[in-house]
């Protein structure tokens, strides 16, 4: 397989999804809708967050197509777009858990 470096745009189009992934409680938000779509009201509760602070995120992740809504009467219920979001935060977890561990070996031996 030969490997073919991305072009501008598609950097872009990548830079654009990590975006939603700069914020603690967006990625807080994603891994929720993992679990079960929620609603603002819902989210709000179970993140311990202000309604504007969830509905700002929400609109965020909805613009980059990370999440899609359901409207059920006059509240919209939130779900994920693509469970692979949570693979890859998965993953990006484990890589942050052996950057310590690496960290954490490198200063046991100054001792």
């Amino acid at each position: 397989m030969v490997f073919q470096a991305p072009t501008q745009d598609v950097s872009q189009l990548e830079a654009n999804l990590c975006y939603a992934f700069v914020d603690p409680t967006r990625i807080l938000i994603l891994y929720a809708l993992n679990d079960q779509p929620y609603n603002v009201n819902e989210l709000t509760h179970r993140l311990c967050a202000t309604q504007t602070k969830i509905s700002r995120h929400l609109k965020v992740l909805r613009d980059l197509g990370l999440v899609r809504t359901t409207r059920q009467g006059v509240s919209i219920t939130y779900e994920l777009a693509d469970c692979r979001l949570i693979e890859a935060l998965d993953i990006l977890r484990g890589v942050l858990r052996d950057s310590i561990a690496v960290k954490t070996r490198m200063i046991a031996a100054l001792d």
